[in-house]
Protein backbone atom coordinates (compact mmCIF):
# COMPACT_ATOMS: atom_id res chain seq x y z
CA UNK A 1 0.00 0.00 0.00
CA UNK A 2 1.08 3.68 -1.04
CA UNK A 3 1.59 6.56 1.59
CA UNK A 4 1.56 8.82 -1.47
CA UNK A 5 -1.36 11.35 -1.95
CA UNK A 6 -3.29 12.17 -5.13
CA UNK A 7 -1.52 13.89 -7.37
CA UNK A 8 -4.18 16.98 -7.09
CA UNK A 9 -3.82 16.96 -3.54
CA UNK A 10 -0.02 17.54 -3.47
CA UNK A 11 -0.26 20.43 -5.88
CA UNK A 12 -2.93 22.15 -3.78
CA UNK A 13 -1.05 21.40 -0.48
CA UNK A 14 2.23 22.72 -1.92
CA UNK A 15 1.22 25.40 -3.42
CA UNK A 16 -0.58 26.44 -0.14
CA UNK A 17 2.56 25.88 1.63
CA UNK A 18 4.68 27.99 -0.93
CA UNK A 19 1.92 30.70 -0.54
CA UNK A 20 2.62 30.73 3.50
CA UNK A 21 6.19 30.29 3.38
CA UNK A 22 6.64 33.23 1.17
CA UNK A 23 4.03 35.45 3.27
CA UNK A 24 6.13 34.41 6.31
CA UNK A 25 9.39 35.44 5.09
CA UNK A 26 8.41 38.59 3.43
CA UNK A 27 6.40 39.99 6.70
CA UNK A 28 9.15 39.10 9.06
CA UNK A 29 12.34 40.12 6.99
CA UNK A 30 15.04 42.33 8.97
CA UNK A 31 18.08 44.01 8.05
CA UNK A 32 20.87 42.11 8.31
CA UNK A 33 22.90 42.77 11.26
CA UNK A 34 26.16 42.66 10.04
CA UNK A 35 28.21 43.97 7.02
CA UNK A 36 28.96 41.25 4.16
CA UNK A 37 32.83 41.23 5.20
CA UNK A 38 32.63 41.01 9.33
CA UNK A 39 33.21 38.04 10.12
CA UNK A 40 33.52 38.55 14.03
CA UNK A 41 29.90 40.25 13.80
CA UNK A 42 28.70 37.46 11.87
CA UNK A 43 30.59 34.90 15.02
CA UNK A 44 28.44 37.15 17.40
CA UNK A 45 25.04 36.98 15.87
CA UNK A 46 25.39 33.28 14.92
CA UNK A 47 26.02 32.45 18.69
CA UNK A 48 22.31 31.42 20.12
CA UNK A 49 20.59 32.54 17.19
CA UNK A 50 16.67 31.86 17.51
CA UNK A 51 16.88 29.04 14.92
CA UNK A 52 19.40 27.17 16.76
CA UNK A 53 16.74 27.20 19.74
CA UNK A 54 14.08 23.90 19.54
CA UNK A 55 11.53 26.40 21.12
CA UNK A 56 11.67 28.19 17.31
CA UNK A 57 10.90 24.96 15.67
CA UNK A 58 7.91 23.64 17.79
CA UNK A 59 5.05 24.66 15.42
CA UNK A 60 6.89 22.80 12.79
CA UNK A 61 7.47 19.83 14.96
CA UNK A 62 3.77 19.38 15.94
CA UNK A 63 3.39 19.10 12.01
CA UNK A 64 3.40 15.57 10.34
CA UNK A 65 7.08 15.71 8.45
CA UNK A 66 5.92 15.67 5.43
CA UNK A 67 4.40 19.09 6.08
CA UNK A 68 7.67 20.63 7.37
CA UNK A 69 9.11 21.02 3.99
CA UNK A 70 8.74 25.00 2.11
CA UNK A 71 10.67 27.75 1.67
CA UNK A 72 13.51 29.05 4.75
CA UNK A 73 11.34 31.46 6.99
CA UNK A 74 12.80 34.94 7.75
CA UNK A 75 15.07 34.12 10.31
CA UNK A 76 16.47 30.94 8.94
CA UNK A 77 17.39 32.73 6.14
CA UNK A 78 19.05 35.81 7.93
CA UNK A 79 21.18 32.78 9.56
CA UNK A 80 21.96 31.13 6.25
CA UNK A 81 23.55 34.82 5.37
CA UNK A 82 25.49 35.16 8.89
CA UNK A 83 27.23 31.74 8.13
CA UNK A 84 28.06 32.12 5.05
CA UNK A 85 29.94 35.25 6.19
CA UNK A 86 31.37 33.47 8.57
CA UNK A 87 32.43 30.70 6.57
CA UNK A 88 34.33 33.44 4.26
CA UNK A 89 31.72 32.55 1.33
CA UNK A 90 30.33 34.78 -1.43
CA UNK A 91 27.41 33.56 -1.62
CA UNK A 92 24.27 35.38 -0.13
CA UNK A 93 21.29 32.73 0.20
CA UNK A 94 18.26 34.67 -0.70
CA UNK A 95 14.29 33.79 -1.12
CA UNK A 96 13.58 30.33 -3.38
CA UNK A 97 11.53 30.40 -6.51
CA UNK A 98 9.49 27.44 -5.65
CA UNK A 99 7.85 25.93 -8.59
CA UNK A 100 4.75 23.65 -7.84
CA UNK A 101 6.21 21.17 -10.17
CA UNK A 102 9.67 21.28 -8.15
CA UNK A 103 7.44 21.22 -4.99
CA UNK A 104 5.80 18.03 -6.47
CA UNK A 105 9.05 16.08 -6.70
CA UNK A 106 10.72 17.25 -3.21
CA UNK A 107 7.64 15.89 -1.58
CA UNK A 108 7.19 12.83 -3.98
CA UNK A 109 11.28 12.02 -2.63
CA UNK A 110 10.45 12.19 0.91
CA UNK A 111 7.14 10.28 0.70
CA UNK A 112 8.97 7.36 -1.62
CA UNK A 113 11.14 7.03 2.17
CA UNK A 114 11.04 3.86 3.60
CA UNK A 115 8.41 4.18 6.92
CA UNK A 116 11.08 3.25 9.51
CA UNK A 117 12.96 6.28 8.55
CA UNK A 118 10.54 8.55 8.01
CA UNK A 119 8.79 7.24 11.90
CA UNK A 120 12.68 7.74 13.12
CA UNK A 121 12.56 11.95 12.24
CA UNK A 122 9.35 12.70 12.98
CA UNK A 123 10.35 14.14 16.45
CA UNK A 124 14.18 15.35 15.43
CA UNK A 125 13.42 16.90 11.80
CA UNK A 126 12.65 20.01 11.88
CA UNK A 127 11.71 20.55 8.20
CA UNK A 128 13.74 20.86 4.87
CA UNK A 129 13.80 24.15 3.97
CA UNK A 130 15.17 26.04 0.55
CA UNK A 131 17.17 28.76 -0.36
CA UNK A 132 18.77 29.95 -3.83
CA UNK A 133 22.32 30.75 -3.86
CA UNK A 134 23.35 28.78 -0.82
CA UNK A 135 26.98 28.53 -1.64
CA UNK A 136 26.46 24.43 -1.28
CA UNK A 137 23.69 21.64 -2.66
CA UNK A 138 22.61 21.24 1.37
CA UNK A 139 23.23 22.13 5.07
CA UNK A 140 21.84 20.74 8.15
CA UNK A 141 22.37 22.19 11.99
CA UNK A 142 20.94 21.63 15.26
CA UNK A 143 18.59 23.08 17.46
CA UNK A 144 19.33 22.70 21.05
CA UNK A 145 16.78 22.47 23.97
CA UNK A 146 16.50 24.53 26.80
CA UNK A 147 19.35 22.38 29.15
CA UNK A 148 21.55 22.64 25.78
CA UNK A 149 21.40 19.44 24.67
CA UNK A 150 21.10 18.83 20.93
CA UNK A 151 16.92 17.96 19.90
CA UNK A 152 16.13 18.50 16.09
CA UNK A 153 17.61 19.29 13.43
CA UNK A 154 16.73 21.69 10.18
CA UNK A 155 18.00 21.17 6.81
CA UNK A 156 18.49 23.78 3.70
CA UNK A 157 18.90 23.03 0.29
CA UNK A 158 19.56 25.18 -2.60
CA UNK A 159 16.10 24.95 -4.86
CA UNK A 160 18.18 26.66 -8.16
CA UNK A 161 20.83 23.72 -7.93
CA UNK A 162 18.23 20.59 -6.78
CA UNK A 163 16.26 21.91 -10.52
CA UNK A 164 19.42 21.33 -12.63
CA UNK A 165 20.40 18.06 -12.86
CA UNK A 166 18.47 14.56 -13.02
CA UNK A 167 19.95 11.57 -10.41
CA UNK A 168 22.82 10.09 -12.28
CA UNK A 169 24.23 13.43 -14.28
CA UNK A 170 23.99 15.09 -10.34
CA UNK A 171 26.12 12.24 -8.75
CA UNK A 172 28.53 12.29 -11.59
CA UNK A 173 28.75 15.84 -11.13
CA UNK A 174 29.63 15.79 -7.34
CA UNK A 175 31.90 12.72 -7.86
CA UNK A 176 34.05 14.74 -10.57
CA UNK A 177 34.65 17.50 -8.57
CA UNK A 178 37.46 16.42 -6.42
CA UNK A 179 39.27 15.82 -9.48
CA UNK A 180 40.77 18.52 -12.22
CA UNK A 181 40.04 17.91 -15.64
CA UNK A 182 42.05 15.35 -17.67
CA UNK A 183 42.87 14.33 -21.36
CA UNK A 184 41.42 10.94 -21.15
CA UNK A 185 39.82 10.60 -18.30
CA UNK A 186 35.60 9.94 -17.52
CA UNK A 187 33.87 9.61 -14.09
CA UNK A 188 30.14 8.01 -14.67
CA UNK A 189 28.52 7.64 -11.48
CA UNK A 190 25.13 5.74 -11.19
CA UNK A 191 22.45 5.73 -8.38
CA UNK A 192 19.72 5.27 -10.56
CA UNK A 193 18.28 3.08 -13.72
CA UNK A 194 17.93 4.62 -16.88
CA UNK A 195 14.14 4.72 -16.44
CA UNK A 196 14.03 6.58 -13.29
CA UNK A 197 16.82 9.18 -13.57
CA UNK A 198 14.81 12.23 -12.66
CA UNK A 199 15.28 15.34 -10.86
CA UNK A 200 12.99 14.18 -7.89
CA UNK A 201 15.39 10.65 -7.78
CA UNK A 202 18.30 13.10 -7.20
CA UNK A 203 16.53 15.44 -4.48
CA UNK A 204 16.11 12.24 -2.96
CA UNK A 205 19.27 10.75 -2.69
CA UNK A 206 20.39 14.44 -1.58
CA UNK A 207 18.23 14.83 0.98
CA UNK A 208 18.87 11.50 2.40
CA UNK A 209 22.15 12.64 3.02
CA UNK A 210 21.51 15.45 4.67
CA UNK A 211 18.78 13.31 6.88
CA UNK A 212 21.44 11.07 7.96
CA UNK A 213 22.91 14.10 10.01
CA UNK A 214 19.60 14.82 11.04
CA UNK A 215 19.73 10.90 12.34
CA UNK A 216 22.98 11.35 13.81
CA UNK A 217 21.74 14.48 16.45
CA UNK A 218 21.73 13.01 20.16
CA UNK A 219 22.78 9.21 19.12
CA UNK A 220 26.78 9.52 20.16
CA UNK A 221 27.98 8.17 16.56
CA UNK A 222 30.55 10.77 15.72
CA UNK A 223 31.39 14.11 17.78
CA UNK A 224 29.56 16.91 17.31
CA UNK A 225 30.18 18.43 13.73
CA UNK A 226 30.83 21.87 15.08
CA UNK A 227 33.50 21.06 17.68
CA UNK A 228 37.29 21.42 17.25
CA UNK A 229 38.93 17.77 17.13
CA UNK A 230 41.07 19.42 19.77
CA UNK A 231 38.37 19.99 21.95
CA UNK A 232 36.73 16.56 21.72
CA UNK A 233 37.78 15.29 24.92
CA UNK A 234 37.00 11.32 24.57
CA UNK A 235 36.11 8.95 21.78
CA UNK A 236 34.92 6.09 23.41
CA UNK A 237 31.57 6.82 23.20
CA UNK A 238 31.31 7.48 19.51
CA UNK A 239 31.12 3.48 17.80
CA UNK A 240 31.03 4.58 14.62
CA UNK A 241 33.38 7.00 14.53
CA UNK A 242 35.84 4.53 15.94
CA UNK A 243 35.64 1.93 13.37
CA UNK A 244 37.45 4.69 11.53
CA UNK A 245 38.63 8.18 13.06
CA UNK A 246 41.12 9.09 15.77
CA UNK A 247 42.05 12.44 16.95
CA UNK A 248 45.49 14.17 16.05
CA UNK A 249 45.26 17.28 19.10
CA UNK A 250 47.85 17.99 18.55
CA UNK A 251 47.36 19.10 15.07
CA UNK A 252 43.33 19.82 15.85
CA UNK A 253 42.33 17.40 12.92
CA UNK A 254 40.61 13.96 12.63
CA UNK A 255 42.75 11.18 10.96
CA UNK A 256 41.58 7.60 9.58
CA UNK A 257 42.94 4.53 10.24
CA UNK A 258 43.58 4.40 6.59
CA UNK A 259 46.03 7.37 5.95
CA UNK A 260 48.86 6.00 5.44
CA UNK A 261 47.77 3.76 3.05
CA UNK A 262 45.62 6.57 1.58
CA UNK A 263 47.63 9.17 1.59
CA UNK A 264 45.26 10.67 -1.36
CA UNK A 265 42.32 10.85 0.79
CA UNK A 266 44.08 14.42 2.70
CA UNK A 267 43.55 16.26 -0.87
CA UNK A 268 40.06 14.96 -1.36
CA UNK A 269 37.80 18.29 -1.51
CA UNK A 270 34.34 18.12 -2.98
CA UNK A 271 32.72 21.04 -4.71
CA UNK A 272 35.32 23.52 -3.80
CA UNK A 273 38.49 23.65 -5.87
CA UNK A 274 39.55 20.09 -7.17
CA UNK A 275 42.75 18.87 -5.81
CA UNK A 276 43.60 15.53 -6.98
CA UNK A 277 44.89 15.16 -10.93
CA UNK A 278 42.39 13.41 -13.08
CA UNK A 279 44.92 10.55 -14.22
CA UNK A 280 44.67 9.88 -10.27
CA UNK A 281 40.74 8.25 -10.45
CA UNK A 282 41.29 4.49 -10.59
CA UNK A 283 44.15 4.65 -7.92
CA UNK A 284 42.19 6.66 -5.74
CA UNK A 285 39.21 4.32 -6.02
CA UNK A 286 40.97 1.30 -5.65
CA UNK A 287 42.73 2.62 -2.60
CA UNK A 288 38.96 3.17 -1.13
CA UNK A 289 38.22 -0.28 -1.65
CA UNK A 290 40.45 -1.12 0.94
CA UNK A 291 39.11 0.86 3.44
CA UNK A 292 35.97 0.73 5.31
CA UNK A 293 34.49 4.17 4.15
CA UNK A 294 31.59 3.84 2.14
CA UNK A 295 32.02 6.44 -0.44
CA UNK A 296 34.80 8.56 -1.14
CA UNK A 297 32.71 11.71 0.16
CA UNK A 298 32.84 10.03 3.46
CA UNK A 299 36.18 9.76 3.71
CA UNK A 300 36.44 13.33 4.33
CA UNK A 301 35.40 13.71 7.64
CA UNK A 302 33.39 11.40 10.18
CA UNK A 303 29.90 13.52 10.33
CA UNK A 304 30.14 13.03 6.30
CA UNK A 305 31.23 9.50 6.97
CA UNK A 306 27.98 8.69 9.01
CA UNK A 307 25.87 10.80 6.33
CA UNK A 308 27.07 9.22 3.45
CA UNK A 309 26.71 5.39 4.98
CA UNK A 310 22.79 6.21 5.78
CA UNK A 311 22.28 7.50 2.69
CA UNK A 312 24.24 4.71 1.37
CA UNK A 313 22.28 1.96 3.20
CA UNK A 314 19.09 3.38 2.72
CA UNK A 315 19.06 3.87 -1.04
CA UNK A 316 20.54 0.35 -1.96
CA UNK A 317 19.69 -2.03 0.80
CA UNK A 318 16.37 -0.98 1.98
CA UNK A 319 15.23 0.72 -1.29
CA UNK A 320 16.62 -1.34 -3.41
CA UNK A 321 18.62 0.81 -5.87
CA UNK A 322 21.62 0.92 -7.91
CA UNK A 323 25.05 2.90 -7.00
CA UNK A 324 27.90 2.82 -9.20
CA UNK A 325 31.10 4.57 -10.36
CA UNK A 326 32.74 3.44 -13.43
CA UNK A 327 36.19 5.37 -14.17
CA UNK A 328 37.43 4.86 -18.51
CA UNK A 329 40.49 5.77 -19.59
CA UNK A 330 40.85 6.75 -23.26
CA UNK A 331 37.21 5.13 -23.80
CA UNK A 332 38.08 1.65 -21.88
CA UNK A 333 36.86 1.10 -18.37
CA UNK A 334 39.23 0.80 -16.19
CA UNK A 335 37.76 0.68 -12.72
CA UNK A 336 34.39 0.45 -11.29
CA UNK A 337 33.46 1.39 -7.69
CA UNK A 338 30.27 -0.05 -6.11
CA UNK A 339 28.35 0.00 -2.73
CA UNK A 340 30.22 -2.15 0.24
CA UNK A 341 27.15 -3.52 2.30
CA UNK A 342 27.51 -7.52 1.57
CA UNK A 343 31.65 -6.84 1.80
CA UNK A 344 33.43 -7.39 5.19
CA UNK A 345 35.12 -3.96 5.03
CA UNK A 346 31.66 -2.54 5.69
CA UNK A 347 30.36 -5.35 7.83
CA UNK A 348 30.38 -3.38 11.16
CA UNK A 349 29.04 0.42 9.94
CA UNK A 350 26.14 -1.71 8.48
CA UNK A 351 25.49 -3.47 12.12
CA UNK A 352 25.69 -0.24 13.52
CA UNK A 353 22.76 1.30 11.03
CA UNK A 354 20.88 -1.30 11.20
CA UNK A 355 20.56 -0.76 15.10
CA UNK A 356 19.76 2.48 14.74
CA UNK A 357 16.85 2.10 12.36
CA UNK A 358 15.52 -0.61 13.21
CA UNK A 359 16.25 -3.01 10.41
CA UNK A 360 17.91 -6.04 11.77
Amino acid sequence: MSDLLPASLLLAAGLALIALSAMLTQATAQPLPCELADKACAVRALKDHVVTQREFWNAALARPARERIGAAPAALLEYMRLDNIHGELANQPRQARLTPGFMRDVRRAFDELPLRVKALLNERLAGIYFVDDLGGTGYTDVAYDADGKPAAGFIVLDAAVLAQRTANAWASWKENSPFRPAAGMRLEAGIETRRHDNRKNAIQYILLHELGHVMSIGQALHPPWGLPAAEVPTTDSYPFFKLSWSVARGENRYVTHFDQAFAQRRDVVYYFGAKLAGDQMADVYARLAETNFVTLYGSTNPSDDFAEAFASYVHTVLMRKPYLIVIHRDGRRVAKFGACWNQPRCAEKRNIIEQLIGAR
